[in-house]
């Protein structure tokens, strides 16, 4: 038996604007509850974890299975298992500590702080950082209070070799110990020193079975020439393209109080998920790509997941 894991997708920018009806009256809750769904042993089951969010870009909780329509290659499935959950993860943090982070490195400390306050207590992180070539590799700890000690005395430099970091970390993440696992990235997303590709970055992401959270910080200096802002605009793109194809979430903060409220708000979503399992016909061991789409029944709330998952 071979389990197959769908993964949310979902990018957000500094503000929600989404159009949605007046009549909200439609959506069904029920009271909150925190259970992860138990599944036969015996089936091919896809699991998609799901993030629902509200025109104002708040999470919705308590929603029934019956709110939800999944459909795979376009054909409507059937809800196998459904439940809210809010399990233990381990998150490989990625912090940007290049030269490219001089102006923001304090922030960008202070919002690590924040996303590891949401942290749930079972919880464990590791830290690489970004520098001319992906920092040294401590593992993953529980004790996630000496992730920001293990920064006190560091310092912004060097080139930007964050493709590779990141490429790092997934490989880093095959060390877990919790059964889910995700990446959270702290950085402006330029990237100047890099041996591997875009390409290769992206492809040993989606293969990898975690999600990928982005923090982008956006605070070029006013005397930035127009070459170097498409550079940074770059960046951010390309930071929401690797949330978006690996199902997790892009956020970008402009000023300062901004980036520890965009952090502490990424580890609020990273809790609060659905998770739909459904059982698929037609899924075949070739590697095949399946799209994957999730939506609402009910009006002023939309849905967020994988675009979909490879056959094996």
């Amino acid at each position: 038996m071979r389990l197959t894991r769908g993964l949310p997708v979902l990018i957000l920018l500094s503000s929600f604007a989404f159009a949605a009806p007046n009549d909200e009256s439609a959506i069904k809750r029920r009271p909150k509850v925190r259970e992860v769904p138990t599944f036969r042993a015996d089936s091919n089951l896809v699991l998609v974890p799901v993030t629902v969010l509200d025109r104002k870009g708040a999470v919705v909780e308590g929603l029934s299975a019956e709110s939800f329509v999944v459909l795979q290659d376009s054909a409507p499935q059937k809800i196998a298992s459904f439940g809210e959950q809010d399990i233990p993860v381990s998150v490989g943090i990625v912090l940007d500590t290049s030269g490219s982070m001089q102006r923001s490195i304090g922030r960008a400390k202070d919002a690590l702080r924040a996303f590891i306050g949401r942290a749930n207590p079972a919880d464990e992180m590791g830290l690489l950082t970004v520098s001319t070539r992906p920092g040294e590799d401590f593992g993953f700890t529980s004790d996630l209070n000496s992730i920001p000690e293990r920064l006190l005395t560091t310092g912004a430099g060097g080139s930007t070799a964050l493709i590779d970091t990141i490429y790092a970390a997934i490989q880093q993440s095959r060390s877990a110990h919790n059964g889910r696992r995700a990446l959270f990235v702290i950085s402006d997303g330029m990237d100047n020193h890099s041996r591997y590709s875009k390409a290769e970055l992206m492809s040993a992401a989606l293969e990898a079975d975690l999600q990928i959270y982005c923090l982008s910080i956006y605070d070029p200096p006013l005397t930035r020439k127009p070459i170097e802002l498409q550079e940074e605009r770059s960046g951010v793109a390309l930071l929401e393209e690797l949330a978006r194809r690996t199902g997790g979430v892009a956020l970008v903060a402009h000023g300062e109080g901004d980036i520890s409220r965009a952090a502490a708000r990424i580890g609020r979503i990273m809790r609060d998920q659905y998770l739909i399992g459904y059982l698929p016909e037609g899924v075949d061991n070739s590697g095949k790509w399946h799209s994957i789409q999730v939506t609402l029944k009910p009006s002023g709330v939309k849905a967020w997941a994988r675009s979909g998952f490879y056959g094996h």
